[in-house]
């Protein structure tokens, strides 16, 4: 039964009138006429009985009526949020991030929600080497990463971060030129991520000791980020962290930014390419509204 049949007959029950119907249906009364006909005869009743007054309503048609506006309805509201979606207003979007952009993230994903109410939004925070796993299987939409990525993946660079040093308030060090860098590193046990936790910052860190030809120990190892800035508040030791936790540092810490090349990083927002998701740059305008 084709739906446009049952909107000639709704048509029809609701003006009493084959040509206002018409006229409303932005067809032919003639051709009206036939798709009526066309409907009684699979409906196996007469539906409207014709008069100088216009059609009334036979009884097969009276109980017909509250099906027929129910089906045009939802049908209308099918395809109005058929366009909703497919014009980004409804959805669900999954952000992903990693610790460097432990401060953009969050805000990012509040104003997002605040201009779109509508859409469902998450955020899983993973590493680097995840997301783009992530992004490809479909487990994600959008991540903000480290780069480069992998060709398979389109990014755009949203800001530059670099390595800092979170020491105790209460500890001063010169640190202000390569010198001083190697002499507070080298043979000093660290606090640290744990590796598998973050890759991308392992990578980083090893490559700055390296530059410095400095080799730290390991003082304590953990799995979350926020440990090792407790620890470091904590007075018990020194970390290398990302200079984007100055968003969450706690009371009690110093950062100390690297004024290295080797300590210098890209972060971008990244999805699979050939993602239409209209929502993707639903998310990417949110972006570049903040302030970074």
């Amino acid at each position: 039964m084709e739906l446009r049949l049952i909107r000639s007959f709704v048509a029809v029950a609701e003006t009493g009138n084959f040509g206002l119907a018409a006229k409303a249906l932005s067809t032919t009364q003639s051709n009206l006429t036939k798709q009526i006909q066309l409907l009684e005869r699979q409906a196996g009743s007469q539906l409207f009985t014709r008069g100088r007054h216009g059609a009334a309503l036979t009884r097969a048609g009276e109980a017909l009526l509250a099906d027929a506006v129910d089906l045009v309805r939802r049908a209308d509201g099918l395809a109005q949020r058929m366009e909703r979606i497919s014009a980004g207003a409804e959805g669900a979007l999954k952000v992903g991030f990693g610790m460097s952009a432990i401060d953009v993230a969050p805000r990012a994903v509040a104003a997002f929600r605040t201009e779109h109410p509508a859409i469902d939004i998450g955020l899983d925070d993973m590493s680097s080497t995840a997301q783009f796993e992530a992004l490809r299987n479909g487990t994600l939409s959008i991540g903000f990463v480290r780069l480069p990525a992998p060709p398979d993946i389109a990014t755009r660079m949203i800001r530059r971060d670099r390595l800092a040093l979170a020491i105790p308030k209460s500890e001063s060090a010169p640190l202000s030129t390569r010198d001083a860098l190697h002499r507070f590193i080298d043979g000093r046990p660290l606090i640290r991520l744990d590796p598998a936790r973050g890759p991308g910052l392992t990578a980083q860190t090893s490559n700055l000791f390296s530059d410095l030809r400095a080799r730290p120990g390991v003082l304590y190892e953990t799995s979350d980020l926020l440990t090792v800035l407790a620890l470091v508040a904590a007075g018990a030791g020194s970390a290398v962290v990302p200079a984007s936790t100055s968003a969450i540092v706690p009371e009690g810490v110093q950062l100390v930014p690297i004024d290295l090349e080797s300590s210098v990083w890209s972060i971008g927002t990244a999805w699979l390419r050939g993602n239409n998701d209209p929502l993707i740059p639903l998310f990417l305008q949110s972006i570049d509204a903040l302030s970074l």
